[in-house]
């Protein structure tokens, strides 16, 4: 091994300080994000199909043009982040959904017309705030400040 100073390798390398990391987002950010990208987002989307009758192997690589999933992967912030892929898996991984979450966010037996952006945010707002029992839980602290203010 051969030894150098700081001069002589500052010379030959870049030695100054490493650019600090950015702070990694947290799940619900994460989520949030999807949501507003989902909000703002004019096209068609299409949820995935009968997600329910895949085998488990197959699900997590099912994927669909136009997809809530394809809005996501589009985002440069979340392929920073980690975003891997606009699959099925992919998306459970990096948001920390379950299965049974992705599968009432996602699949089409959830939508009975048309999937819009706002729906879907709406539904991934649910979920980055605690599921269904923390909405019920706001609700109920909202209509008792009401009631007592």
């Amino acid at each position: 091994m051969e030894h150098r100073t700081l001069d002589e390798l500052s010379r030959v390398a870049d030695t100054g300080p490493l650019p600090e990391a950015r702070p990694r987002m947290s799940r619900r950010e994460r989520l949030e994000r999807w949501a507003s990208l989902l909000e703002s987002f004019d096209g068609r989307l299409l949820p995935l199909e009968r997600i329910e009758f895949v085998p488990w192997h197959e699900r997590m690589h099912m994927r669909r043009d136009s997809s809530p999933l394809v809005v996501a992967f589009n985002d440069p912030v979340l392929r920073e982040e980690g975003l891997a892929s606009d699959e099925f898996g992919a998306a459970l991984d990096f948001f920390g959904l379950t299965q049974g979450q992705g599968h009432r966010l996602l699949c089409d037996c959830h939508y009975h017309g048309g999937m819009t952006g706002k729906e879907t945010a709406e539904r991934l707002r649910v979920i980055a705030g605690g599921g269904i029992v923390g909405l019920l839980w706001r609700q109920v602290r909202q209509l008792a400040a009401k009631w007592v203010g």
